[in-house]
């Protein structure tokens, strides 16, 4: 890009529309609100979805299923991919931090390990929240987990 190929944004030369000034405008008695109706009087305000009368599309549709407000977010974590990467970091403690640094998670949420996969290197695993079997198969291949608050 240069000086040559520079161009205005889209709109940015349109001049803007100035209503009620005279028939020779294009624009003027009814100010482009036509005749009579609820829109073409002043301090007319509809709320927002208002569609004449009908009934609203957003009530027309059903509601569905339930929003827990207390649900709990998390970073998931195979034990498929801590293998690979405990055999990259040759058996130091696995924490949050070092999965970030590795990519494996990228949100500042709290860690879930899962039990996807096998583990055969001992590793130590630092995580928030691990599911039953994932805990089963880190101990039974002699690594231990730390469970962080």
């Amino acid at each position: 890009m240069n000086l040559s190929n520079i161009r205005a944004p889209k709109k940015a030369s349109e001049k803007r529309k100035r209503v009620g000034r005279g028939m020779g405008s294009g624009m003027g008695k009814t100010s482009t609100r036509g005749h009579k109706g609820q829109r073409s009087r002043t301090g007319s305000r509809m709320i927002r979805g208002f569609e004449g009368g009908q009934m609203p599309l957003h009530r027309r549709m059903p509601k569905r299923g339930f929003t827990n407000i207390f649900r709990k977010e998390f970073n998931i974590v195979s034990l498929a991919r801590l293998a690979a990467l405990g055999a990259e970091l040759h058996a130091a403690p696995i924490t949050p931090d070092v999965l970030r640094k590795a990519g494996v998670i990228k949100a500042k949420l709290p860690v879930k390990i899962l039990g996807d996969g096998e583990l055969t290197v001992a590793i130590t695993v630092h995580a928030h929240k691990f599911s039953r079997s994932a805990q089963e198969k880190i101990t039974k291949a002699g690594g231990k987990v730390e469970v962080l608050q």
